[in-house]
């Protein structure tokens, strides 16, 4: 009998966990926030010295042989120092946030309900120390590893996000999610979110919900994404730079200077990357400014200040026929070639945020923020010429009070978003210019479009019971758009509005606290997806009226699971998500489409997480993980005008997706190991073409150490898709070949590539 890498890994992490139940006399525990979030770096001490220290997930060890019970004390310079007694029963520590002049006269810190979901039932956290276990260009790699959740990456900057099913039949990029950058929205009025355009060494976190549960970051029918910027801790001053190289032209260099001392936080980090592709036409070039700052003024009133400049200019070698695919997958499709298609951009996102305490328990935190994309974008069937300014405001009260003798919360507020896009698109004459590429011709298009998205939102949590708690919430959205065509006059012309009806959306979380280290939730919630304006339109550019929104219900289920004194964690859920009103892009022409509410379409699956740490002498550890869903979903009713496709696979999405691997920790060195399996899915609504199940290994190896008290260096190495497996890393669903050309379906993935990287860090 056969056993996958991954059946192997399973099996291993179990072996290990018994030896270590059996054998080992280690004590665990965990230390965590007053929001229930891991501390990391919080020292041990028993009789005034240090035993063991907090990692990533919050998680300290004790070898020492000592008799239960026993006192520690937990210090970090963030928090105030507590003193526990370590028991048997006792596995889990919380410590409070500093105040007043404890942290060095810095008096608050930004309201936590403006950086983080606040939902009692568990969602997915990518930290940094995840991050730096792939290459500081793949980002998308570390989101892979949440079950459920799956990245379809053309390029560096084509990339769409799938979460239970929901966005795979987006053709190009993301847009059924909702995502927020230290509380900031990043999506815009459309619904159109860029992850790429961020760079992954500035994250310091990345919480994720799947489907319509964070109520108050609108609810979409996807889910939430949550990134977090980096910053220096109490008291400490840095300067830090990383340098990457690698295969195909990769060039990296991030450089970053960072403080916080008395009343204020500053961050500054300028990024430069450079990578020449493995395709034709695939050179890619992007610029990054960053800054984040807060100042206290005193113990009630903060306000911080986030900046992000992208410059970038990206070559597009797009999709390319099963037969150029197997021949060649390094060529670009050939209009996108001869025309030397490329994307150029410039966006800025800027935002003040303020913090103020009216007392204790009773905050609010109001940001405003404007943003700015200058998109130019030749094409082989016309140019595009874009811009948009958009601005808003959005505002969070919170207030926590007892209930029942208990602690319960409740926060409220709204968020307002209003965006103006401009529009134009041009012949391109690419085919005239003699092999120079794209050249603007007679102005085909000329149009504005002012979206206008309004979210009204509460939250409030409550304890039932001792171990039962129950958070109830609703998203009030209204959202409109206005369309002027500016080239066309009387008769001609396509002025329209649209206005759609709001949208009520509720939501239940119940959570239920079985043992210390064991808890059950339940979840029902509703939520939505608006068309783009673009899908709006009909072939002759007029707005369709009957267009609506996707609606629908999640129903999900779960738990979370801790064993041997928490070393060994696991996290199930199972879900069902039906979603009407199902939004079909139409294909009518060369890369053009239309939107249409086609039908309905039901989403079910079971995902689990299973993460082990064993600390096998002092500096040596092994920590295994696995992730792994198995998913149906399948068109409920869907009658594409007249083929009956009811019944048929979800087109663009696997069934099963699973990723493990393993992380080895011996003093400074460390050495990563990670496999991501992803089935077969189908590439058209009738499901007779399917792409093919592919399995991805990648490996890093890294060393870090203080030369000095405040110097460091580290140094990394790794390889990607070391097996040289060819993969289609993205797919566009529904190709259609014209002319009798062959169907373009396939996005090639990376074959083998190495990176490596210094890091130097030194601490003033």
């Amino acid at each position: 009998m056969k056993f996958s890498p991954v059946q192997l890994m399973v099996v291993a992490i179990f072996i290990i966990a018994t030896i270590n139940k059996i054998y080992a006399q280690n004590i665990n525990g965990r230390v965590i926030d007053e929001k229930d979030t891991p501390i990391s770096q919080v020292a041990i001490l028993r009789d005034s010295k240090i035993i063991a220290t907090t990692d990533e997930n919050g998680v300290f060890i004790i070898e020492e042989i000592v008799k239960l019970p026993f006192k520690i004390e937990l210090q970090h310079p963030s928090y105030s120092s507590r003193k526990f007694v370590v028991s048997s029963d006792n596995s889990v520590f919380q410590l409070s946030v500093l105040e007043g002049t404890q942290l060095l006269n810095e008096v608050i810190i930004s309201s936590t309900y403006q950086k983080q979901s606040r939902i009692i039932i568990p969602s997915s956290r990518i930290t940094a120390v995840k991050l730096d276990q792939y290459s500081p260009v793949d980002l998308v790699s570390a989101i892979n590893e949440t079950p459920g959740v799956y990245i379809q990456s053309g390029a560096l900057n084509t990339n769409r996000i799938v979460i239970r099913g929901v966005g795979s039949r987006t053709l190009y990029g993301t847009n059924k999610i909702r995502a927020y950058f230290n509380g900031i929205p990043i999506t815009n009025g459309t619904g159109a979110t860029a992850i790429d355009a961020y760079n992954s060494e500035d994250i310091s976190d990345m919480e994720i919900v799947k489907g319509p549960k964070a109520t108050q970051y609108g609810t979409n029918l996807g889910g939430t994404l949550l990134l977090n910027s980096k910053q220096a801790s109490a008291g400490e001053t840095y300067l830090k730079s990383s340098n990457t190289f690698g295969s195909y032209g990769l060039m990296k260099n991030s450089v970053s200077v960072a403080t916080a001392a008395n009343n204020s936080t500053f961050n500054l980090n300028y990024d430069h990357m450079e990578f020449d592709g493995f395709r034709d036409n695939s050179r890619y070039e992007r610029s990054t400014v960053f800054l984040n700052s807060t100042y206290s003024f005193d113990e009630k009133n903060e306000v911080g200040v986030l900046f992000n400049y992208i410059d970038y200019n990206a070559q597009i070698p797009s999709s390319i026929s099963k037969t150029a695919f197997e021949e060649d997958p390094t060529q670009a499709a050939y209009t996108w070639g001869a025309s030397q298609g490329y994307e150029d951009n410039k966006q800025l996102l800027a935002g003040i945020t303020y913090t103020h305490l009216f007392s204790e328990n009773f905050s609010n935190t109001t940001a405003v923020y404007y943003n700015y994309l200058d998109h130019y974008e030749p094409r082989p069937f016309n140019i595009l010429d874009e811009f948009t300014n958009g601005y808003g405001m959005r505002t969070l009260f919170a207030k926590d009070f007892n209930f029942w003798d208990t602690e319960a919360s409740l926060s409220f507020g709204g968020e307002f978003y209003k965006d103006q896009y401009n529009w134009k698109t041009k012949e391109n004459l690419y085919e005239d210019n003699e092999g120079g590429g794209s050249l603007e011709g007679s102005l085909l298009s000329d149009n504005i479009e002012n979206r206008n998205n309004l979210n009204v939102f509460a939250t409030i949590t409550v304890p039932v019971t001792g171990k039962l708690k129950a958070q109830l919430g609703v998203n009030i959205n209204k959202t409109n758009y206005d369309f002027k065509d500016v080239l066309n006059s009387g008769m001609n012309n396509k002025d329209a509005d649209r206005n759609f009806d709001p949208i009520f959306a509720p939501n239940l979380n119940v959570l239920y606290q079985l043992t210390p280290n064991m808890k059950a939730y339940v979840n029902v919630s509703r939520g939505f997806n608006y068309p783009s304006i673009e899908e709006t339109l009909t072939p002759e550019g007029v707005i369709n009226p009957e267009l609506g929104p996707e609606t629908g219900f999640n129903y999900e289920i779960g738990s979370e699971v801790n064993v041997f004194n928490r070393a060994l964690h696991l996290q199930f859920s199972a879900y069902l998500l039906d979603i009407n009103n199902l939004l079909v892009a139409e294909r009518v022409g060369d890369d053009q489409y239309i939107g249409r509410n086609a039908g309905k379409t039901e989403h079910k699956g079971m995902e689990l997480a299973i993460s082990y740490i064993h600390k096998i002498m002092d500096g040596w550890s092994i920590s295994p993980y696995v992730n792994a869903e198995i998913s149906q979903n399948r068109f409920i009713d869907f009658v594409d005008r007249t083929t009956d496709y009811s019944g048929n696979d979800l087109t663009g999405v696997p069934n099963n997706k699973v990723n493990g691997g393993v992380r080895f920790e011996l003093k400074n060195f460390s050495f990563n190991a990670n496999v991501l399996h992803i089935g077969d899915m189908p590439l058209n609504d009738a499901n007779t073409l399917y792409s093919d199940a592919y399995t991805i290994f990648n490996s890093q190896f890294s060393y870090k150490n203080y030369i000095t008290d405040q110097l460091s260096i580290g140094v990394n190495v790794g390889i990607n898709n070391f097996t040289d497996q060819a993969y289609a890393s993205s797919i566009l669903i529904n190709a259609v070949g014209f002319g009798g050309a062959e169907p373009r379906y396939y996005y090639p993935g990376m074959p083998r590539n190495w990176f490596g990287g210094v890091k130097i860090r030194y601490s003033l």
